[in-house]
């Protein structure tokens, strides 16, 4: 049976750019022609993503599908990792819950399961496949941990994969990061290592040039190609290292002032990134009192602890605030998932899935209570919303622990095939609902911005970006840069060299 040409890629640390480069490589072997999955062993990450049989992969492996033009499953990111609270995760396991455990008991008493896991979900993907882009997590040097690592260069091993180690020239020090890396992985991982590429760079290439012929002489380690920085680069997120990237609008003045409340647990973030590209809105994150201003929409986004992310907004006066510049200001307010539950009177957790704090009142801004339960949700969603006069379209998805009850709800925000979802009261400006993915929905988020526009006696701007098309754009666009500053051809070669050793040590 044929089996997929495997290419992994890992990094110097978090953040280096391993998920961008991952999604280039999903994209230019699709472009050639090659059937290409993304594949992520072992993901830590509070943005995630549902797959169309409604289960929950890393948000990343869903992006790196959608570049590779194929259907995300969760043989793709078969361990989902969500921190809850600090040494304490949900598992997600083949994209449903599996439990809740502390770092160490994950370390000791998961590891041979681990394992078993990541070794099937691996052979029917390369069953299936002609070519597999494997990310690593944060750093292979990590000499505490590799014994038992699950994510890095024992899957690389697994796989029989080729390694190429990126860095983030950006961070500074990057030949000692990369140096370093090489020096402390084992002699057989250090074989592994094709090449390395260097990200995110800006300026002059000739004043770098002395450092890559060093580099190389000094490591006998090829510099495969200088990624240069690409701005406006909008493709997901996969976790909240990268959030310090969203504060480049902090201070551009524009009509609309967006803050967005970042709590400790903030999850799906990446619902908000539409807003980026409005040539009309400026995005602000927010987690103090004195940060939060007088905006003209505040978004209480997703989270994985909801009862202490509340606690959190109440503790630093932001509840308070919030509540003072929705009364007196009339600012809108829209939570969604976690954010909506906030939004609500109470919050429970009597089984402690979420926390040990069994109740939490909430700021008491819609009229439900929300009760967290052992079941999770995982659905993509479709519903039509009635908002400023008008009937639209909406596609999202739902992650959710927590069922949301009304005594009477008059005002739900959108008819779902069997149901209801959320609610909307125009008039007070209060919104919350399950569907992340909200502000994707083009149309939706028209209406919404040129709502606050006339709120502020704006006139509407009739033309807006569309969010998806961009993406798109993206894709290729980070995929054509790759190209340009890549070797390619040496890739390829090495790639063939090791599925070649393979076949002859069979």
């Amino acid at each position: 049976m044929t089996r997929a040409l495997p290419l992994m890629i890992q990094g110097t640390s978090s953040d280096a750019g391993k998920s961008a480069i991952a999604t280039a490589f999903c994209r230019i072997f699709a472009q050639d022609g090659y059937k290409t999955a993304p594949f992520k062993s072992q993901n830590m990450a509070l943005n995630s993503y549902v797959t169309l049989d409604g289960k929950e992969i890393g948000r990343a492996q869903g992006v790196q599908a959608e570049a590779a033009g194929i259907i995300a499953t969760t043989d793709m990111n078969p361990i989902l990792i969500k921190p809850t609270r600090d040494a304490e995760s949900q598992i997600v396991v083949n994209g449903e819950p599996y439990g809740n455990m502390k770092a160490m008991a994950y370390r000791t008493d998961f590891y041979d399961e681990g394992l078993r896991i990541i070794q099937e979900s691996f052979d029917r993907l390369a069953t299936s496949c002609e070519r597999i882009v494997i990310e690593g997590a944060g750093s292979p040097a990590e000499v505490n941990l590799n014994d038992r690592e699950l994510v890095n260069m024992r899957v690389a091993r697994l796989a029989n994969a080729p390694v190429i180690l990126v860095a983030d020239i950006e961070r500074g020090g990057v030949f000692a990061s990369l140096v370093g890396t090489l020096q402390l992985l084992e002699p057989q991982d250090r074989k592994r290592v094709i090449g390395v590429i260097i990200n995110r760079f800006r300026g002059d290439l000739s004043l770098l040039q002395p450092g890559l012929e060093w580099f190389e002489s000094y490591t006998g380690v090829p510099v495969l190609g200088v990624v240069p920085f690409i701005p406006d680069l909008w493709i997901d997120a996969e976790d909240s290292l990268i959030l310090h990237r969203y504060q480049g609008q902090r201070e551009t003045p524009r009509d609309l002032d967006i803050a967005v409340i970042r709590y400790p647990r903030i999850s799906n973030f990446t619902d908000v990134d539409p807003f980026f590209v409005e040539p009309d809105c400026r995005v602000r994150f927010v987690s103090r009192e004195e940060e939060l201003g007088e905006p003209d929409l505040i978004v209480l986004p997703g989270s994985k602890n909801t009862i202490e992310d509340m606690q959190f907004i109440r503790e630093t006066g932001l509840a308070a605030c919030i509540e003072r510049v929705h009364r007196e200001r009339g600012c809108t307010l829209i939570g969604i998932c976690g954010g909506y539950q906030m939004l609500g009177e109470w919050i429970h957790d009597p089984a402690g899935v979420e926390s040990p704090l069994q109740s939490m009142k909430g700021l008491g801004l819609i009229p439900m209570v929300t009760t967290m339960e052992q079941r999770k949700t995982t659905a993509l969603s479709k519903g039509i919303a009635r908002f400023a006069g008008q009937e639209i379209e909406l596609e999202g998805y739902e992650i959710h622990m927590g069922q949301s009850v009304f005594d009477q709800n008059d005002a739900a925000f959108i008819q779902l095939r069997n149901g209801m979802d959320g609610y909307c009261q125009e008039e007070q400006k209060r919104i919350g609902t399950y569907f992340h993915g909200l502000f994707h929905n083009d149309g939706f988020r028209t209406l919404l911005l040129n709502k606050l526009r006339a709120d502020k006696g704006l006139a509407p701007l009739d033309e807006r970006p569309s969010f998806v098309a961009l993406r798109e754009q993206g894709y290729d666009l980070l995929a054509d840069t790759v190209r340009r500053h890549v070797r390619l051809d040496v890739i390829e070669e090495r790639m063939k060299e090791f599925e070649q050793n393979e076949v002859r040590k069979r």
